[in-house]
This record gives structure tokens, C-alpha cells and sequence, in this order.
């Protein structure tokens, strides 16, 4: 089922990162405990990566109506889907 998820990572001093994505329930379920590796999005020598964890993200809908036309009017994704930076082995 398709959710509408808001990530954030508190990365200290050099600020955070975040983003509102919608995916698959499943595959949201299969990345958790998977390392993300940004790179230096944050800056230079920033190195931003970690575990994806539960807490990491947010349900902020479920009505597939609305995730539908979010996404046909290109409202999102906005930021950064964690998803996207998952390291491959």
C-alpha cells in the first residue's frame, strides 16, 4: 500500500536532512535497518550516512487519493528520499 512519508535526520552542526516521499509500504518496511549514504550533500566534507530506522520516518497519509494527485502535480517528492541513497552491496 502507498503512504505518504516525511524522512529527517538530525545530522549536529551541519544541519539535517529531510524529505517527503510516497512509496510502497512493503519496500519501506525491506530498508529499514539499511545503511544511507548521501555523500556530502550538506557541504563539503559533510559525509552524510547512517542506519535507516523507524524513527527516521513519519506516516503523514494514507489516502491514495490524495498521494495520487500529490504526485501527478509533481508536489512530491520535496527533499530527500532516504530510499534512493540506500548503499548496494
Amino acid at each position: 500500500m502507498l503512504k505518504l512519508y516525511r524522512f529527517f535526520w538530525d545530522a549536529g552542526r551541519q544541519g539535517h536532512v529531510e524529505g517527503v516521499f510516497a512509496e510502497d509500504s512493503e519496500t519501506v518496511k525491506k530498508s529499514i535497518g539499511k545503511d544511507v549514504h548521501f555523500g556530502e550533500i550538506l557541504g563539503k566534507h559533510s559525509e552524510v550516512q547512517g542506519i535507516l530506522e523507524d524513527e527516521d520516518l513519519t506516516i503523514l497519509c494514507e489516502d491514495k487519493d490524495f498521494i495520487q494527485k500529490a504526485t501527478e502535480y509533481k508536489l512530491i517528492p520535496i527533499g530527500y528520499n532516504p530510499l534512493d541513497y540506500i548503499e548496494t552491496e
